[in-house]
Order: structure tokens, then C-alpha cells, then sequence
């Protein structure tokens, strides 16, 4: 049985009536991964936006393995210290990493947030010598378009984290750069400039998928 744990921050969680990135990538590996799979975290809920608190199982589509690393809010920093537990109750084997923007717009500039990727990235590996990692840079958003510094900060930070990923590649414990999804577009694939609508879902997914089928031979070319 091979554990996927997805990590993120808002757009992983997602919020009420949502079916998030995390289900469409589990639709891709029913359909096209022929080996016994789920995916784990210590986490369940969607965020509700009405309470404020990540308390929500208003899936659009609830029946599937919900289990996550994920919260609103939260970037690499708040996840480096929670990973490994994450890691070691629900034996995760493959950790699907979606953070960054919160890091960036929020609390560290870029050379800060790779310390913490490398600091996330040792205490998964403390918990879980063998874990493989995929890492997806931060996919654009509207802040980006109207701040230039912070725009610099987020393409400073994507330069570092395919340095990082390249540094921490071990054979034993595999890590992966996902590209990001070359026609994302913040008008047409999110519903507020930042988080994924239903063809930004598709595209975070596919991201993630394509990834593991280019790197790894997992699963098979993501098909909507």
C-alpha cells in the first residue's frame, strides 16, 4: 500500500462545497495507478470560511480517502515542525508539497522559506529514512501581478527551491520538482485571483501527476 500525504496550505485544504486538488489527483490514481494506494495525514476537514476554522466536511465529493497535511493559513515554516509526527503515525511514503505563498507574503522572504524547506525536509526524513517528496513551486497568483517586490520574492524563492530539490535528491529518499502548470492562469483556473477553481484542481493535480509519471514511472499521463 503506497501513502501519499498532501501538504500544503489553503489551496490543499480547500474550503466548503470544494473538491480540491487532492481529489482529482486520487480520480488520476484509480484510474491509471494499478497498485493498492490512499492518501493519509493526521487532518480530514475543509476550511470554513463562515466559522473561520477548518472545521468543514462539505466536500463536493466526499468519498474518497480526505486525509491531509494542509491548513489555511499555513506555510513551510508551520508545517517544518508538524511533518515529522505527520510522517511517522500515518507511515507516509510520498509527501505531495504544495507551500510557499503564504511564507512569502506573510512571514519570510526566500532565502528564509528554503531554510525551512530544508528544515521540513530533514524531519521527514528523521521520521521516514525512505520518503520520496514532490515539490511544487508557487503558482501564480494575483498578488503577484500587482507587487513587484513581492513578485521578485516569489521568483527568487521557485530559483532556491529547484536548487534545494536538487541538493536534497537522495536514491533512497527521491526528491522531485514539479513544473508548474505551464497555462495556469489566475483569471480562468481560481475563483478569487489565488485559490483553485475546478480547472485550477485539474491543473494542480495534473502538475503532481506528471511529475511522478516523467520522474518516478508512477501511474500513467493525467487525463481530466
Amino acid at each position: 500500500m503506497l501513502r501519499f500525504m498532501p501538504v500544503g496550505d489553503s489551496m490543499t485544504i480547500g474550503s466548503t462545497g470544494e473538491h480540491t486538488w487532492r481529489y482529482r489527483l486520487w480520480q488520476h490514481l484509480c484510474r491509471s495507478y494499478g497498485s493498492p494506494f490512499t492518501l493519509v495525514g493526521p487532518r480530514e476537514t475543509l476550511y470554513d470560511k463562515q466559522a473561520e476554522a477548518p472545521v468543514s466536511y462539505g466536500y463536493a465529493e466526499p468519498d474518497f480517502p480526505r486525509a491531509h497535511l494542509a491548513g489555511w493559513g499555513e506555510g513551510w515554516q508551520h508545517m517544518a515542525p508538524l511533518i515529522g509526527d505527520a510522517v511517522r503515525s500515518c507511515r507516509a511514503d510520498v509527501l505531495l508539497v504544495s507551500l510557499g505563498l503564504i511564507d512569502l507574503g506573510f512571514y519570510t522572504n526566500a532565502e528564509q522559506t528554503a531554510e525551512n524547506v530544508r528544515a521540513f525536509t530533514a524531519e521527514a526524513r528523521a521520521a521516514n529514512r525512505r520518503v520520496g517528496m514532490v515539490w511544487l513551486p508557487v503558482t501564480p497568483n494575483v498578488r503577484a501581478q500587482s507587487d513587484t517586490a513581492f513578485a521578485g520574492e516569489v521568483t527568487r524563492f521557485n530559483e532556491l527551491l529547484a536548487k534545494t530539490a536538487a541538493d536534497l535528491d537522495e536514491p533512497g529518499s527521491p526528491v522531485l520538482l514539479a513544473s508548474p502548470p505551464p497555462s495556469y492562469d489566475v483569471a480562468t483556473d481560481t475563483y478569487d485571483g489565488t485559490h483553485p477553481n475546478a480547472s485550477g484542481e485539474h491543473k494542480i493535480a495534473a502538475a503532481f501527476a506528471k511529475a511522478m509519471h516523467q520522474g518516478w514511472d508512477l501511474a500513467g499521463p493525467y487525463e481530466e
